[in-house]
């Protein structure tokens, strides 16, 4: 972020807390190799309008509510598997004959 746009993001170059103003917004999972730091992210923003675009540095990047929702469900060391954007997965969903809340 900061070399894509230096005088925007300069002034957190030594870091910046999760919330509402941080342009990774609330939470950021950081995707490592073992002990080594990818530099890739998986992170909220402040600019849900380039989400799915390409102008996070190879980041992955969510709504800020979804992200909140994944980083609480999610613990330390998941494999994460990035598809290319023409490829998917299908999800299959069961459904009951009488749907209940809870379980």
């Amino acid at each position: 972020m900061i070399a894509r746009e230096p005088v925007r993001n300069g002034p957190w170059r030594s870091g910046m807390a999760g919330g509402p103003g941080n342009p990774l917004g609330p939470r950021a999972l950081y995707l490592c190799e073992g002990p080594r730091d990818t530099l890739g992210r998986i992170h909220g923003t402040t600019e849900p309008q380039t989400i799915g675009t390409d102008v996070s540095s190879g980041c992955i990047r969510m709504f800020n509510q979804d992200l909140i929702d994944l980083y609480g469900r999610v613990p330390v060391e998941t494999q994460v598997v990035v598809l290319p954007a023409d490829e998917h997965v299908e999800i299959a969903v069961a459904h009951s004959a009488s749907p209940s809340i809870g379980g």
